[in-house]
């Protein structure tokens, strides 16, 4: 075998531009297939990134009624009751990093500073927990303290940047005062988030999209919710898991304990009950679509595989041509046809897998000027590097065997009288 190989490289060798111009069908074909698988890979992470978020794996359980995220702001209060201290304290007994709790007014118009108000700001009833597990972090003042978070809150607030930039400008925003619902509270901090994430936004769909989402958040205790409103309201659950692809199953597990400790119907989607949000799911169903698009483009590059499959096919019957009074010298000095079938069998494999190695070069460099000029993500699949070789070595395999099997059943004494 490895005499067989040392005589296709050096066969290879002598002929330097024919053998070029042969491969250069599984080049183009090998580099196009791992240009656009790489370029899937990317684009696949890039929707998982966009929609699971800025990477700090947490997860919200929220209340669900007809399939959608109840809104008490439109659609009232509920008899639910607040989560328990009981129950809350099961919840961190999940597989979870931690959990927290709280309550959500979207965008809340009753927000005012200085007689001006927040248009769009969001108002969150946190507890303890919430900073840490969402990803937050405080960079002027405090926190809230037990005694404030207690069951007699004091009247103590926390803004994002974004809220403090539009309530105070440049001035030091602790001290100061900010209006909820016509009761002054004091500003004791200011956060933001842990993370650096900014989605990739490409098109106008997603700047709509993200756009959106830069609204201000203004954060009170959760016990001071009633002072505000005049009664409880239902909690969100928000856990952080260890890893993203385990938040499905962390949210999942904590909707279910919510809901059997309460009660609620889970089969019944007009009723209502506690759902985690399912990202990843969405995420799949976006990569699965954008996999089966470009399958067709795969099924397109592959047509240049067959193209020097047949080079390869054509190169070699004419190297058997060529090569015809040395199959007959070496059948008459009682060389066997396997032997001379595994020669040029190995030849053409020889050639093929060249091709498919210079291929996954070309389309490693193809993948990284894609990736820089249309600022499309890319990552490398080490499978799909093995495949391509492997596909590669196959069309070698069957396009060589025709041109194989006709130099082994030359006959050795018509063989030497060919001219």
């Amino acid at each position: 075998m490895l005499e067989n190989i040392s005589l296709s490289f050096r066969g290879i060798w002598s002929h330097k531009l024919r053998s070029i111009l042969t491969m250069l069908g599984i080049i183009i074909g090998i580099a196009a297939i791992i240009a656009i698988v790489s370029t899937i890979q990317g684009t696949n992470e890039q929707i998982k990134q966009n929609l699971v978020g800025s990477g700090t794996n947490t997860v919200t359980v929220t209340l669900y009624k007809d399939g959608w995220n109840y809104e008490f702001d439109y659609e009232g209060r509920t008899d639910l009751p607040p989560l328990s201290e009981d129950l809350k304290a099961k919840i961190s007994e999940i597989e979870v990093v931690q959990s927290a709790s709280f309550i959500h007014s979207r965008d809340y118009a009753g927000v005012l500073c200085k007689g001006k108000e927040l248009a769009g700001s969001s108002l969150y009833g946190v507890d303890g927990s919430y900073f840490d597990t969402a990803g937050y972090q405080i960079v002027r003042g405090r926190g809230f303290s037990r005694r404030e978070l207690s069951a007699r809150p004091g009247r103590v607030c926390i803004l994002d940047r974004s809220a403090c930039s539009a309530a105070f400008g440049g001035e030091d925003p602790i001290g100061g005062t900010v209006e909820v619902n016509g009761i002054p509270f004091t500003v004791i901090g200011v956060v933001k988030e842990s993370s650096t994430f900014e989605p990739t936004i490409n098109s106008m769909s997603d700047y709509n999209t993200y756009s959106g989402n830069k609204n201000s958040k203004v954060f009170v205790p959760v016990s001071a919710w009633p002072l505000l409103y005049g009664y409880d309201e239902p909690e969100t659950v928000i856990v952080r898991a260890n890893t993203t692809d385990d938040m499905t199953e962390a949210g999942r597990r904590t909707a279910n304990l919510i809901n059997d400790t309460l009660g609620l119907k889970t089969d019944d989607s007009s009723a209502l009950h506690y759902q985690s949000e399912d990202l990843l799911s969405q995420a799949a169903d976006l990569q699965q679509l954008a996999a089966s698009t470009n399958i067709m483009l795969i099924a397109i590059a592959s047509i240049s595989l067959l193209v020097g499959g047949i080079g390869v096919m054509n190169i070699m019957l004419v190297s058997v041509t060529e090569r015809t009074r040395e199959i007959g010298l070496k059948k008459a000095l009682g060389a066997r046809r396997r032997q001379i079938l595994m020669q040029f069998l190995t030849e053409a494999v020889v050639l093929s897998l060249l091709g498919g190695v210079l291929g996954v070069l070309v389309g490693i460099g193809l993948s990284a000027i894609i990736s820089s000029v249309a600022q499309i993500p890319v990552a490398f699949s080490v499978p799909a590097v093995l495949i391509a070789l492997g596909f590669s070595m196959l069309v070698g395999i069957v396009f060589g065997l025709l041109p194989s099997v006709k130099a082994s059943k030359l006959d050795p004494i018509e063989a030497l009288r060919y001219e």
